[in-house]
């Protein structure tokens, strides 16, 4: 360590309280955090990239300081996908501060990393105060039925009207309207279920049947229509 002439002529002067870091709650305790092993949390948060053209939600279950599940969802440009394949594989074992500090591939996986920090760091994570935490796999429940993100999907014109495409129940394939032209439900299908029935040797149109359902008046629709081509 180097000293400047100045600091080297200082006399010494005894250093009074030394009472540490405030403690921040986490996975029902209090921890004065003093190592990057201190910190344990799961959270959520949001990232943009710079011309705010796509989010990123990243999900982080950090235990004694390294992210032990992480999941990555986005939204925006399409390359994102890519990026968040390659950012799941950098992620998972390494410590909070690595990540932080390291390229995650795209500007919004690493924006949703520095929300993710401050929360965890202090003290903020969802899990502040339950017992021990969650279980590695709880990130998991933040998606739909057949592990596939909640996504909302609207498209509106003046001259035309709104279309809803994808709702939290599933992929948007009829429309009802009433006598008015205004929509009072709407047709969907699951496409995850779908997906898993299929994959288990279920007939296709079956699994199709059995995976659509309806949403609001539809049984009373004057008329349906595609949103998609209609």
């Amino acid at each position: 360590m180097e000293y400047s002439p100045e600091v080297e002529a200082m006399a010494c002067v005894a250093k009074g309280p030394k009472n540490g870091p405030a403690p921040i709650p986490q996975e029902g305790r209090w921890v004065q955090a003093r190592e990057v092993t201190d910190i344990s949390g799961l959270t959520h948060g949001v990232g943009w990239c710079a011309p705010q053209q796509g989010a990123c939600k990243l999900t982080l279950n950090v235990k004694a300081g390294i992210i032990e599940e992480a999941l990555v969802e986005t939204v925006g440009c399409t390359g994102m996908t890519h990026s968040a394949a390659m950012a799941a594989e950098i992620l998972a074992g390494k410590t909070i501060l690595e990540a932080l500090n390291t390229d995650l591939v795209c500007d919004a996986i690493n924006v949703a990393m520095r929300e993710l920090f401050l929360q965890i760091a202090y003290g903020r994570t969802q899990t502040a105060f339950s017992e021990n935490g969650l279980p590695i796999g709880a990130g998991l429940e933040d998606l739909g039925k057949g592990l596939r993100s909640v996504t909302g999907t609207m498209y509106s014109t003046r001259a035309k009207g709104p279309r809803y495409l994808e709702m939290a129940e599933g992929y948007v394939t009829r429309l009802a309207l009433d006598e008015g032209g205004e929509i009072i439900g709407y047709q969907f299908v699951r496409l995850g279920p779908m997906m898993e029935q299929i994959a288990k040797g279920v007939d296709p149109a079956a699994a199709l049947a059995k995976c659509t359902g309806t949403y609001g008046r539809f049984a009373e629709a004057a008329r349906t229509i595609n949103p998609r081509h209609e």
